[in-house]
C-alpha cells in the first residue's frame, strides 16, 4: 500500500520570513495525518509569516509548499481559495473585521467553504465557544470584547468547521497555559479526524513541553530549521 500524502510538504523550501529581509535556509517538512508539529519560531512576526507561506499566501523564493499533494503556485486563485478553507487559521495578531461583530467574524470564512447551513455551524461554534470557557460567541464588536475573549474566540474560529490542517500562532501567548485543557481537547479532535495541527511558538516553552503530545518538534535557528530531542 503507497505512503498516503503528507497533508503539508514543505520541499527544500526558501521562505522571506525575516523581518530584517533575507531568506532562510532550505525548510524541508512534512506534516502527515493525525500529528501534531511543534515549531519554536522567535518572534510573532516570524511565525506570521511562517503561517502564511504555509497557507500559500507568501510564496517560497526556492522550493516547494504543498498543501494535500498540490503546490501552491500552481493553483489558480479560486482553488488555491477553496484549498485554504481547509485550514483553519489562529492569528496571534489582531485579525478582526471591525465592522463585524466577534460571531460574524468568526462565521465568515467557514461560511463560505462549507455546505453546511448556518444554523448548524452556529451551534458548533457555540458549542466550541463553551468548550473554551466562553458562554457563547461573543456577540459584541470587537473593540468592545476583552481581550481575553477574543483570545478564546480566535480559537474557535481555528477549530470550526472540521479543517483537515489547523496552524496555530503562538495559541497560549494571551491566556497562558489555562488554556491548554481545552485546546489540547481540540487538537485530539483534529487528530483523531485524520487532521494535523501545526503550532508555532515565539519561545521555547511549547515546542520544549513533554507533557504536549507532539509528534514532531522543531526550532528555527537563524535561517535553519533544525530538530529539537525526540518527539513525545
Amino acid at each position: 500500500m503507497p505512503d498516503a500524502i503528507p497533508l503539508l510538504t514543505l520541499a527544500a523550501a526558501r521562505l522571506a520570513i525575516e523581518p530584517a529581509g533575507g531568506l532562510t535556509l532550505p525548510i524541508t517538512l512534512e506534516v502527515g495525518a493525525g500529528e501534531l508539529v511543534l515549531v519554536e519560531i522567535g518572534g510573532p512576526r516570524r511565525a506570521a509569516a511562517f503561517a502564511d507561506a504555509v497557507c500559500g499566501r507568501l510564496a517560497p523564493a526556492e522550493g516547494a509548499v504543498r498543501f494535500l499533494g498540490r503546490d501552491w503556485r500552481a493553483e489558480s486563485g479560486e482553488t488555491a481559495n477553496a484549498l485554504r478553507g481547509r485550514i483553519g487559521r489562529h492569528f496571534a495578531a489582531d485579525s478582526w473585521l471591525p465592522w463585524l461583530t466577534v460571531a460574524e467574524n468568526v462565521l465568515l470564512g467557514t461560511l463560505f467553504h462549507t455546505r453546511l447551513l448556518r444554523g448548524a455551524l452556529l451551534a458548533e461554534a457555540a458549542r466550541r465557544a463553551r468548550d473554551f470557557g466562553l458562554p457563547g460567541l461573543p456577540a459584541g464588536f470587537p473593540e468592545a470584547v476583552a481581550p481575553a475573549d477574543l483570545a478564546c474566540a480566535a480559537l474557535v474560529r481555528a477549530f470550526l468547521g472540521a479543517p483537515r490542517l489547523v496552524v496555530l500562532e503562538h495559541p497560549t501567548g494571551v491566556l497562558g497555559d489555562a488554556i491548554l485543557p481545552p485546546l489540547l481537547d481540540a487538537i485530539r479532535d483534529v487528530r483523531d479526524q485524520d487532521g494535523a495541527v501545526l503550532w508555532l511558538t515565539h519561545g521555547s516553552d511549547a515546542a520544549a513541553d513533554r507533557s504536549l503530545p507532539a509528534t514532531q518538534r522543531w526550532r528555527l535557528v537563524g535561517s535553519r530549521l533544525v530538530p529539537l530531542r525526540a518527539a513525545a
